[in-house]
């Protein structure tokens, strides 16, 4: 069987660097079960409001004591963000995002940037 490899532009690659060193979060929200924290990264913005270019809602699925279940939603604002072009960077800043705010627990995924939608799973070897 044939090994797939994607091949990054140089440019993107760079985009995908200095996206993930400079990301940050703020929390708006938080309650018994759910979180809200805004995205900011450089190089892009909500265009209305000129603030986060994108939000994390984070939705605990709790059962009993022991198990855990995260159901992750990110919406980016920033419509450059829906250019096909950039679904690497798209995708390297929503699994940095989930590796910094959720962690290791099981967790569904879903990104919402335009054409760059996509959904995952991250399910711990555990």
């Amino acid at each position: 069987m044939k090994e797939s490899k994607t091949v990054i532009d140089i440019q993107v690659r760079k985009e995908i660097e200095e996206a993930i060193e400079t990301i940050k979060f703020t929390k708006n929200f938080r309650s018994a079960t759910a979180e809200e924290w805004y995205i900011f990264m450089k190089h892009y913005v909500d265009p209305q409001s000129g603030g986060a270019a994108g939000k994390v809602i984070i939705h605990y699925n709790l059962y009993g004591n022991k198990e855990i279940f995260i159901n992750t939603t990110i919406i980016f604002d920033d419509h450059r963000l829906f250019d096909p072009s950039l679904h690497s960077l798209v995708y390297s800043v929503a699994d940095e995002v989930v590796n910094r705010l959720v962690g290791y627990a099981d967790t569904l995924l879903s990104v919402h940037a335009g054409p760059n939608s996509y959904q995952a799973e991250y399910k711990s070897n555990s």
